[in-house]
């Protein structure tokens, strides 16, 4: 499994079908978080089940793999009251995610960008598109 295989299941598995099992699946135990909200470990990653939306929804747009390092550009919603664009880079250690970090901004609607073009890669509001 490439590293940004295991970064969508675990994503996946973890925040979608929140599943706590997915943290000794997926992430290392010595996991270090950059987010100043966030604290280290598996304990921080099962604490948020608890304070994210239950429709909470990832959808990864573009994916960078470069050895260790994972980035992901993605539409988040159900972690605030509006969705958010995000940008999150994932250090992988023997295949389990061991750090993090992520930039984070509102999402604006495309009729109210400058340019007219979607924030992100694609178009979520366009039903042809599957994730």
């Amino acid at each position: 499994m490439t590293n940004k295989e295991i970064v969508t299941k675990a994503m996946k598995e973890f925040f979608t079908d929140r599943d706590q099992t997915a943290i000794e699946r997926y992430w290392h135990k010595d996991y270090v978080q950059h987010n100043p909200s966030m604290t280290d470990g598996h304990e921080g990653l099962k604490g948020l089940l608890a304070f994210i939306d239950p429709a909470f929804k990832w959808e990864p747009g573009i994916l960078i793999e470069s050895n260790d390092l994972v980035l992901a550009h993605s539409q988040v919603q159900g972690w605030g009251p509006a969705p958010l664009i995000v940008v999150d880079i994932f250090r992988l250690e023997n295949g389990k995610i061991a750090e993090h970090w992520d930039v984070v901004q509102s999402e604006v609607p495309a009729l109210k960008t400058a340019s007219g073009n979607p924030m992100t890669s694609f178009n979520y509001s366009n039903p042809a598109h599957e994730q």
